[in-house]
């Protein structure tokens, strides 16, 4: 009987195979004792199995393919840096001579103890990596116990076809997967926001996250259903069932193909309107899709992951360094660049910020009022966004702003890193736009403000629609509030649309529901005409918004707006969605 598993699709795309379970709380660790004389050759053992972990992990670098970007191979590096980290190296064997215990027990005894205490330790490095811990002290004592790694990790194995099923996945995992010819995932924890997510859409594999026990449901080598479109996945589908979903995936394919042919084409709405397409980047790895998928420039770049997974802040030879690369790849394009928006769900080592422990991190220090507070984190940053302005249409972004004197601090460090710039002769744009992200409610109520004091605005719709309606948007127990469509949330962004337009400012929308193709119609007929989205879904908006003549959506929606009886609200976005 086929059996149907709910989570969060974080990948879009239809995958089928057979089901490959990963079972990594399988280790069984045992206490025995260990003689005095014996120990120097256990102390031995232990280090010795660190340094074949790491071999383990230095090879499955060396066999990640020349051409993946280095901010995707870094996540193995912070493996790699745990791994000479002395809580996970040296501790245990304190414990071991302490104890007169064999090194196997000695480490689980160190796991239990980081995770029972992790919400405390002084490390917040290593309490934002929970799940980096296990997988790292998992690896050293499957080494120990003489077992076999998984099978995804050994270079060996033919997993051609196969959908792995784990409790979570390393981003070390997810290119694994790819090089394996592994189709999909499912894990049974796990968020869209995570490291592997992320990579995962980068990578172009179908996953569902969050399926509460799937390793319990599902069996080993059933056939699989994933769909990453809904975040549902089935098990031991019946044959009507894998040929709708198998005719649904080669239609899907069918229909990138075609979308293809929309990769030079102007976009425009079916009446002639002409709308700005731009790509969403957040890894180096979609700077080459970003531009195989046809679009006009870079409308968000993510500089996040240049300062996670590390155990430093990236220097401003760093930050120009992938900057100048963004630039080549666009040329006489415009690339936006944000400045950093870490803090919250995007944990950075404590040598990098020590603001970022809280008991609410949403609402919290981060972005641009961190930015603020830590110039010595933002600045450098800003001087190579400056100097890469010289290079191409470079535009800056500020993030999660909720004043403008957020903008007046941020424009003052601008102009004096400009004027230093002057003194050395330093080339750049001294007409670089400097725009601003409207995700806090405040910001939108006074975007007219903003909008008379900054170039251009972006809503950022991820975080607006969270802080609107009061809810943490990676707490599975009130997601179902995360809205789109609440008639809130639409007044406000037509405020910011309506507001923007009113002062002449261009606006557009990197959210992600600018790249969600149901909504395009409505976003239309809210009046926005410049949209950002993953590079992956751009062919898609691009035929939506080919397909809307705007006259009627705006009807639509300027009716499904005044309106305060939900149920007609809800039947006239039913015309549009």
């Amino acid at each position: 009987m086929t059996i149907a598993l709910h989570g969060k699709g974080i990948s879009r795309g239809i995958a089928l195979g057979s089901a490959h379970i990963i079972q990594r709380d399988s280790l069984e660790v045992l206490e025995y004792p260990i003689a005095e004389a014996d120990l120097p050759a256990e102390l031995e053992r232990l280090s010795a199995a660190v340094e074949e972990a790491k071999q383990s992990l230095r090879a499955m670098r060396e066999r990640i393919p020349a051409h993946t970007p280095a901010d995707i191979a870094s996540f193995i590096d912070t493996h790699l840096l745990m791994l000479d980290d002395p809580s996970l190296t040296e501790e245990p064997k304190r414990l071991m001579r302490q104890r007169g215990c064999n090194a196997e027990w000695a480490l689980k005894l160190q796991r239990d103890s980081i995770v029972q205490v992790f919400d405390g330790m002084d490390d917040a490095y290593l309490r934002a990596r929970r799940d980096d811990v296990d997988h790292v002290i998992n690896r050293v004592l499957r080494i120990l116990l003489n077992q076999a790694p998984a099978r995804h990790e050994s270079a060996d194995s033919n997993l051609e076809g196969l959908i792995l099923i784990a409790d979570d996945l390393s981003p070390a995992d997810a290119l694994l997967m790819q090089q394996h010819g592994i189709v999909g995932f499912i894990t049974e924890y796990g968020g869209p926001t995570s490291h592997t997510a992320i990579i995962a859409r980068s990578l172009g594999l179908p996953g569902v996250v969050g399926v509460p026990h799937a390793r319990r449901y599902l069996r080993e080598g059933e056939p699989l259903i994933v769909d990453g479109d809904e975040g549902l996945v089935l098990g031991d589908a019946d044959q009507r069932i894998i040929e709708h979903y198998r005719a649904r995936r080669d239609e899907r394919q069918k229909r990138i193909s075609r979308l293809a042919r929309l990769k030079r084409a102007l976009t425009v709405t079916a009446d002639g309107v002409p709308i700005e397409l731009l790509a969403n980047v957040d890894l180096e790895s979609d700077f080459e899709l970003a531009k195989s998928s046809g679009a006009r420039g870079v409308g968000l770049y993510r500089t996040e992951f240049l300062y996670m997974n590390r155990m430093d802040a990236p220097s401003e030879d760093e930050h120009f360094a992938v900057y100048k690369r963004l630039t080549e790849a666009f040329r006489q394009q415009p690339v936006t660049i944000r400045t950093m928006d870490i803090g919250a769900d995007k944990h950075v080592s404590a040598s990098v910020s020590s603001r970022l422990n809280a008991v609410n991190p949403a609402l919290g220090m981060r972005a641009v009022r961190l930015g603020l507070k830590e110039p010595d984190l933002l600045v450098p940053q800003m001087r190579a966004i400056i100097r890469a302005s010289a290079l191409g249409q470079v535009r800056l972004m500020i993030p999660m702003l909720s004043h403008v004197d957020e903008v007046a601090q941020v424009m003052l460090l601008i102009r004096e890193i400009q004027r230093e710039f002057d003194r050395q002769n330093i080339p750049y744009d001294p007409a670089m736009p400097i725009g601003g992200m409207l995700e806090v409610p405040a910001a939108v109520a006074f975007a007219d403000g903003f909008a008379r004091t900054l170039d251009f605005l972006s809503i950022g719709t991820n975080d607006l629609i969270q802080y609107a309606v009061a809810i943490d948007r990676v707490n599975e127990e009130v997601s179902y509030l995360y809205d789109p469509l609440n008639p809130g949330v639409l007044r406000l962004i037509e405020m910011a649309i309506r507001h923007a337009d009113g002062a002449a400012c261009p606006i557009a929308m990197c959210g992600e529901m600018a790249g969600d193709v149901r909504y395009t119609r409505l976003l239309l007929g809210l009046g926005l005409r410049a949209f950002s989205v993953h590079p992956s879904l751009l062919l898609e908006v691009k035929q939506a918004i080919a397909e809307t003549e705007i006259a009627p959506v705006k009807r639509l929606v300027s009716k499904a707006l005044r309106s305060t009886d939900i149920a007609r609200y809800r039947d006239l976005l039913a015309s549009l969605i």
